[in-house]
Formats: C-alpha cells, structure tokens, sequence
C-alpha cells in the first residue's frame, strides 16, 4: 500500500519525537511491504522565523494533497510576544482542512497504571473516547476583541456544527458499546441548550445506543470518580480541550495518549496531545510515546491493524522492561527508549506479520 503523509515536526520536542515516529513508520513500510512518502514541511514557530507566518502556503497545499498529516508539536516562549503566534497555524490548519472531530482516546495499561494519582480500582478497565468539536465555538467565532479594559470572546455554535459532530460520536458508539456521554452547560449557555436540543434530535436516529447528559462540571468530577462509566464523551470544542487533558491523568501522563482530527472527506491530522515542551527540547529526555500512537491510530485508519498493534505492543514490551522516560518516573533518554523499542519491535515482527 502506498500512502503519502506530510510531517510537521513543529518547535520544542516536536522534532525530536516526529523523527523517532518516522524511523517507526520507515521499519513498518519494509517489513509489511507498504511505501510511505514522507516528507517534513515548516510549521509553528519556525515557520514564523523563516516565513513570517506560523502556517506557510507550501505546507498547507501538501497537507490538503497528502493522505495523512503528522504533527510533533508547536509553540514556545520565543514566539509569545509576536503577532503571529505558532498556536495560529494550529487553528488555521484545523480550519483549512475541515478537522471538525478530534478523537483522544484513553485507556489505562498494567504498564503506566502505576503513573496515576487515582486508585488501581478506579482505573480497572477504564476505556473511552473523547470526541471534541474541533472547527468551532469560543476559539473561532466573532467578535474577539481586548482592551486595557475590557476583553471579549464569543461563543457560538451553529445548529449544522453540532449534529456534525454528534452524528459522529454515535457512529463512532456504535463501533464499541452503545453509549454516548454529551457534556455542555445547558444550565447557564445558549449554546449549550441547543447543544443539548441536536444531541436528542441526533439520538432519534440511533435508538440502540444510550445518551446521556452530563454539565461539564459534573463530567469533570466523574472523570476522576467513576471513568468507567464512560464510552464516547462528546462537547464543545473548550470544554473538550480542559477534560481530555483532565482525562490524561487516568493513565498517569499527557506524555502517553495520541489524537486524530478528522475531516468529512479529506486527510486527518495526528498529534500527540501534549504541548512543545520547550523547557526540555534538546536534552534528550523526551517521551515519544503520544507521537507513537498517534501514528498507530494512523495506521489503524489506513486498515492497517496489524502494523498498529505491532507498534502498540511494542510499547508496552519497551515499559515492560523498565524503561521510563523522566515524565514517566524513569531516567532512560530517549535514545535508550527508541533502541529498545526497536528490539521490541523486530522481536515482535513474528507474530504480526
């Protein structure tokens, strides 16, 4: 199979991380016979130092023209004081390509379970997805201003936006257990009323699988108390930014989950959900593994299952051996990480294949 993906390894450890991925994906393609072109683009802050903009025309084009797009990670204090910020280039990206759904699923292995403040109890069998509405509310919509004064951000949601995203959280319920958890805050926001309208709406054409309501103050309090009763969390595009990173306290790390961000019809975009870490680029301790399954959902995507799972339990076998990076509690670099990931990985060819 040949498949082109346009790599973005971004600022901070994004390089660092992205490159381990495509050593990844170079070993997968020769050992499953598939070709992947794969070709890195400027984006974020270093596109700003050698562009001016944080989202060049050359990159956005590859990205709209390529099956997949990888991304390491954007930002960092040397671009916080300018106009154009590399967090732009993330949000026109989005835009652009029509990435209205983003996935962050979560689920707490023997291996990282340790990592959690939460009980081992709590965390038994814990296995959900977080479907957040990617293309609108607070973050895009008019007007946006500040003054010394006085600063406004609106919040607007269109009836079309929401049943987008619900439909495809139910679709996505379907394919796993049946329920789908809509956050908002009907109680207080217009928007989240006819947020909560659509979702029943939407639910009279899956009348197999369970809705549920939850405020998002009570989601957030249930993500720690009880995660297991979660399947698909569905919300906003705010709301699901604060609880999938809450939610990455169940396994222990933001270091650990991946996301994908999907279109109606055009490429996806994966990232680890983790930031630049700009404080520990270059040093050698990054933690890869959000990158690396960020690119086994890629492969899962593609209906590669085997070549996912291979780099999964490749994964788990490389913790399993004790080797934690810094975040993780360990003191391995990522050098040492990827070299026993790779034994791992060869190990493990057999039984894949």
């Amino acid at each position: 199979m040949k498949k082109n993906i346009v790599c973005l390894p971004g600022d901070g450890i994004g390089p660092e991380i992205l490159n381990i991925a495509t050593e990844v994906l170079e070993f997968v393609g020769e050992t499953f016979n598939h070709e992947f072109t794969l070709k890195n683009y400027p984006f974020g802050g270093n596109a700003i130092d050698d562009y001016g903009v944080s989202l060049p025309d050359h990159t956005l084009e590859a990205s709209k023209c390529a099956d997949a797009v990888l991304l390491g990670a954007v930002g960092g204090p040397k671009w916080d004081s300018g106009i154009e910020r590399p967090e732009n280039g993330l949000l026109k990206i989005r835009k652009e390509l029509q990435l209205f759904a983003n996935l962050r699923p979560v689920s707490v292995s023997p291996e990282t379970s340790k990592l959690s403040p939460l009980k081992e109890e709590i965390l038994k069998d814990v296995d959900f997805t977080v479907v957040r509405e990617l293309t609108g509310g607070i973050y895009f919509a008019q007007p946006k201003r500040r003054t010394d004064e006085v600063a406004t951000d609106t919040l607007t949601y269109e009836r079309h936006e929401i049943e987008r995203i619900v439909d495809f959280a139910f679709k996505l319920a379907k394919k796993r257990r049946n329920k789908v958890t809509s956050v908002d805050k009907a109680n207080v926001l217009e928007s989240s009323k006819l947020w909560r309208q659509v979702a029943c709406e939407v639910h009279s054409r899956y009348p197999e699988v369970e809705l549920e309501h939850l405020y998002v103050d009570a989601a957030a309090m249930e993500l720690m108390r009880n995660p297991r009763r979660f399947d698909v969390v569905v919300t906003e595009n705010l709301f699901g930014d604060i609880l999938s990173d809450e939610a990455s306290m169940l396994p222990g790390s933001l270091g650990l989950l991946p996301s994908g961000s999907y279109s109606t019809t055009g490429p996806a975009l994966y990232e680890p959900i983790h930031g630049s870490a700009p404080d520990i680029a270059g040093k050698g301790i990054a933690n890869p593994i959000g990158m690396l399954r960020s690119v086994s959902m890629m492969l899962a995507d593609f209906g590669m299952s085997s070549e996912s799972s291979l780099i999964e339990s490749s994964i788990s076998a490389t913790l399993r051996a004790g080797f934690y990076t810094k975040d993780l509690g360990g003191n391995c670099s990522t050098d040492e990480f990827k070299n026993e990931l790779f034994k791992e990985l060869k190990k493990g060819v057999q039984t894949h294949v």
